[in-house]
């Protein structure tokens, strides 16, 4: 797995964007967020705030559920049995927009 400072460029630029781009998203200079990227240490205030930008959310997942969470994660909507253009399909793809654990992360279960 990606280590986090990996997975925030990995996301930014899934969502097409630049690092002058998190200035407007969360009030961050391109020479901060990319020292950030590079090889930053960020507060957990600074983290929230860069998740928000890439409309994202910080997690801690339990290590004994971590396998569980990348499956999912991994999901196409082929998955579910479903063609990507069906009602059910868009259901299922706002619950997990939604909830993307949908009980997963239950103690015990």
């Amino acid at each position: 797995m990606a280590s986090l400072l990996q997975q925030i460029k990995q996301r930014r630029v899934t969502l097409g964007l630049k690092q002058n781009d998190m200035l407007l998203r969360v009030g961050i200079s391109r020479q901060q967020y990319q020292r950030l990227e590079s090889k930053g240490n960020p507060r957990l205030d600074t983290l929230e705030l860069i998740a928000k930008g890439l409309n994202s959310e910080l997690l801690l997942i339990p290590k004994d559920k971590l396998s569980a969470v990348l499956a999912v994660l991994e999901q196409e909507p082929s998955a579910f049995g479903l063609s990507t253009s069906t009602p059910e399909h868009e259901q299922i793809k706002k619950s997990l927009a939604d909830d993307p654990w949908q009980d997963i992360l239950r103690d015990g279960q």
